[in-house]
């Protein structure tokens, strides 16, 4: 029987793992106690609002590179 091969490598999966990991993270540094009837000024933390934004975008980024990446083959003499 052929062996099937796959169109991302094992290495390809655990990047996407790490990239997804620390998209959650950053969503977790976006959330909170929100705002209700009372004011919460904490609704406008650094952590909230500029943190947790760029650790999210970094994960997107990290996705992109992760799907992309093409791990490199040994050459067979």
């Amino acid at each position: 029987m052929e062996e099937k091969k796959f169109g991302l490598s094992k290495m390809n999966y655990i990047l996407i793992a790490a990239s997804l990991a620390v998209i959650v993270l950053g969503f977790f540094l976006m959330g909170g106690k929100p705002s209700g009837i009372e004011f919460n000024p904490d609704i406008f933390s650094t952590r909230r609002i500029v943190v947790g934004p760029m650790i999210s975008l970094l994960g997107f980024v990290l996705m992109i590179f992760a799907i992309l990446y093409k791990p490199k083959t040994k050459v067979e003499e």
